[in-house]
């Protein structure tokens, strides 16, 4: 996709959470689901170049392991066909190529919300999920806390429901992902989460006016599934 504030994405990376599994914040950020694994030991994951971004694909230096899988909706199915209509507002537009600037928007932001990156997350978001993103960062920075957040793997990413109000659309997406996430107070010590590698589902929406020519998708929503 495009430019957005100087960050150079055209899926403006629907803006993305699931590292966020603090109690506090799983209204926001979605909560873990499943099952957690036994702590394992860390290993490197495999870096990403940086990459072009193309109309619906924004990409990031950065790191990630295995792609997620990604499902379409049938195209003659409710959300399929809402998927054409939104081609034939904007042709560039692709629901595969979403899919993968939509993962890819779902790293950064976990990694930045967890980082305190509000540069990061700023282009990233609706007004009203920034202020709650950035309410968020500053009470942690108060209380003398670091959130540590590791994305092992993204297993999948799938389309669940589509919106299209005039030119407006809305899509959100259900992300599955294995992740380690720790608050540590000021002490060192956690006050938060686990070092177990937990799997967490979270449904994010991303919104885009399709007429407008910031081809920007942000995150309007998230929370678990």
């Amino acid at each position: 996709m495009g430019a957005s504030g100087g960050f150079p994405i055209d899926i403006v990376l629907f803006g993305m959470i699931a590292a966020f599994l603090v109690l506090r914040l799983r209204s926001i950020l979605g909560r873990r689901e499943g099952f957690e694994r036994p702590p394992e030991a860390p290993r490197p994951e495999p870096l990403v170049g940086p990459v072009a971004r193309s109309v619906e694909g924004a990409v990031i230096d950065g790191t990630a392991e295995a792609v997620a899988a990604r499902a379409l909706p049938d195209p003659t199915g409710p959300v399929g066909q809402l998927l054409a209509r939104m081609r034939q507002i904007d042709r560039n537009f692709d629901p595969g190529r979403f899919l993968t600037g939509a993962e890819t928007a779902f790293r950064m932001i976990v990694v930045a919300f967890a980082s305190g990156n509000r540069d990061t997350l700023r282009p990233l978001l609706s007004d009203d999920t920034y202020r709650a993103f950035e309410s968020a960062i500053t009470a942690r920075e108060a209380r003398g806390e670091t959130q540590r957040t590791d994305i092992r793997s993204v297993a999948s990413a799938t389309i669940e429901h589509a919106d299209l109000r005039g030119s407006v659309a809305a899509i959100t997406v259900r992300f599955v992902s294995d992740q380690v996430n720790v608050t540590l107070g000021h002490d060192g010590q956690p006050v938060a989460g686990t070092d177990a590698v937990t799997e967490i589902t979270d449904l994010w929406t991303f919104e885009r006016d399709l007429a407008a020519v910031d081809p920007t998708w942000r995150l309007v929503a998230a929370r678990s599934a």
